[in-house]
C-alpha cells in the first residue's frame, strides 16, 4: 500500500495560547480514495508520526516504524479500500510538521521560541489540514493514547464534524501519576548539560542523555507490571549486551547488567536518533495541560453538543489511561444521551495494547466503523454490568502497587 504523503501550508496559525506564527506546515500521510463521505482521520500519539501504515521497514526518513501497520490497509480493521484514511502530524513535533526544530521565516531555528502547543491547537491544525484536502464532515475521527484525547477534542470543538469518535487506551484527562511521571522526564531533559535553555541545534553535543531517560520513563509508564514481569523477570543480560549507554558507579561490574536495563537502553538509543529533545517538552506539556472539561461544568456538558456515535476502548493492564477512567468518560456520554459503548479488553500489555493487540483491537473497530454502536463485535460495559455484579475487570490502578 503506497501512502499519498504531502505537507499542507496552512499561513498564519494563532495558538490558544496567543502566539502566533507566520506560517504553519503540516506533514501528511493518506490513504485512499475519497469519494465524499468516507474519510477517516487519525490521531497519533505521543512521539507517533503521519506514518501510519504501510512500511516494513525499521524506520523510513527518520520516522519510527508505521505505528498501525496491522490496523490500516487493504482488508484490514480500517479498510483503505473503503475509507479515505488521513493522519496529519501535529504542530511541536519533529516529523515534518513545524515545530522547535524548525527555522523562523528569518532562517533561525525556533527552539524555545516556539509558542506553547495544546491539544486544541492540534485540531485546529487537523481541521484545516482536511479542509485543504477538500474534506468537510468525517466518517470518523479515531485515536491511541494522546490520540484519544484528541479524537476526543473533536467532539467537543467540532461536534458536527464527525459522525463517530473512537478513543482507544485514552482518557478526558491526565491523573496525578502521570503528570509526575511527566514532570521527572521533563527535567531529565533540562537538567541535561547540554540542553542549554533549548538553544542546542547548532552545537556539537545535544541533551540525548535527558532525553534517553525520558522516553525510559515513557516505557516504563506504558508496560504493565505484569508484563514486565514475563519480560524480563530479574533476569541478567546476555553476554552480547551493551552497558555503556550511560555513566556507571565503580560498584556496577560487581552486580549484574538486566535484561530489563538492556531492552531500556536499547529502545532509548533508537528514540534520541529520531526525535527532538524540545519537542519532547512540548507535546508532554500539552499532554499534561489537556482537560476535556475545560471551559465546561463537566466532561458531559463538553461534549453535549456532538450528537454522533462513540466508541471508547480501554485495557484492564493498563494504569496509564485505566479502565475506570474510559467508564467515567462513558457515563458523561450516556448522560447526555450520546449513543456510547465502553469496549474492555482483557490484556497483560499495559498501555502498549493499543499498539501490539491488533487482533482484540481491530474486530470492534471494524464493526464500530460499519454499524456504530450495534457493530457485531462491540461491546459495552453497561451491557455486561446488568448481568455482572462486579462489572468490569478491575485494572492495575498503579505498576507500583505492593
Amino acid at each position: 500500500m503506497k501512502a499519498q504523503s504531502g505537507t499542507a501550508s496552512l499561513g498564519r496559525f494563532d495558538f490558544a495560547c496567543g502566539d502566533e506564527i507566520e506560517s504553519l506546515e503540516v506533514a501528511y500521510e493518506a490513504y485512499g480514495e475519497f469519494n465524499g463521505d468516507n474519510a477517516v482521520l487519525l490521531c497519533h500519539a505521543l512521539t507517533g508520526s503521519q506514518n501510519v501504515a504501510g512500511y516494513t521497514d525499521e524506520e523510513t526518513d527518520g520516522q519510527a516504524r508505521a505505528w498501525w501497520n496491522d490496523i490500516v490497509g487493504p482488508g484490514k480493521a480500517i479498510d483503505t479500500t473503503e475509507y479515505y484514511v488521513v493522519c496529519a502530524n501535529v504542530p511541536g513535533s519533529c516529523y515534518g510538521t513545524t515545530g522547535p526544530a524548525s527555522t523562523d521565516p528569518e532562517g533561525e531555528v525556533y527552539g524555545t521560541d516556539f509558542p506553547p502547543v495544546t491539544v486544541q491547537d492540534w485540531t485546529r491544525a487537523q481541521r484545516q489540514v482536511l479542509d485543504t484536502l477538500g474534506v468537510g464532515r468525517l466518517h470518523a475521527v479515531a485515536g491511541g493514547s494522546v490520540g484519544g484525547m484528541n479524537a476526543l477534542d473533536w467532539a467537543r470543538q467540532y461536534p458536527d464534524d464527525a459522525e463517530c469518535i473512537i478513543a482507544v487506551a485514552a482518557a478526558p484527562r491526565l491523573d496525578a501519576q502521570s503528570l509526575a511521571l511527566d514532570a521527572i522526564a521533563r527535567r531529565a531533559i533540562t537538567t541535561d548539560p547540554n540542553w542549554n535553555n533549548g538553544d542546542y541545534y547548532d552545537a556539537e553535543t545535544t541533551p540525548t542523555d535527558g532525553l534517553a531517560i525520558a522516553r525510559q520513563i515513557g516505557h516504563v509508564m506504558y508496560l504493565s507490571k505484569s508484563s514486565m514481569q514475563q519480560k524480563f523477570a530479574r533476569r541478567a543480560a546476555g553476554r552480547d549486551a551493551r552497558r555503556d549507554s550511560f555513566p556507571v558507579d565503580p560498584a556496577a561490574a560487581f552486580f549484574p547488567y538486566r535484561d530489563v536495563e538492556s531492552y531500556l537502553d536499547y529502545q532509548a538509543e533508537k528514540f534520541v536518533d529520531r526525535f527532538d529533545p524540545n519537542s519532547y517538552l512540548y507535546l508532554t506539556r500539552a499532554m499534561d495541560d489537556y482537560d476535556l472539561a475545560e471551559g465546561y461544568e463537566d466532561d458531559a456538558r463538553a461534549i453535549a453538543a456532538f450528537e454522533g456515535e462513540t466508541l471508547l476502548i480501554s485495557f484492564t493492564g493498563d494504569w496509564h489511561f485505566t479502565t475506570e477512567q474510559s467508564e467515567a468518560l462513558a457515563e458523561a456520554f450516556r448522560s447526555v444521551s450520546t449513543p456510547v459503548a465502553h469496549h474492555v479488553i482483557e490484556s497483560d500489555h499495559g498501555h502498549d495494547a493499543f499498539l501490539v493487540e491488533p487482533d482484540k483491537v481491530g474486530p470492534p473497530l471494524r464493526d464500530f466503523l460499519a454499524d456504530g454502536i450495534n457493530g457485531r463485535a462491540v461491546h459495552d460495559t453497561a451491557d455486561s454490568n446488568a448481568d455482572n455484579d462486579s462489572g468490569f475487570a478491575p485494572v492495575h490502578a498503579s505498576l507500583f502497587s505492593q
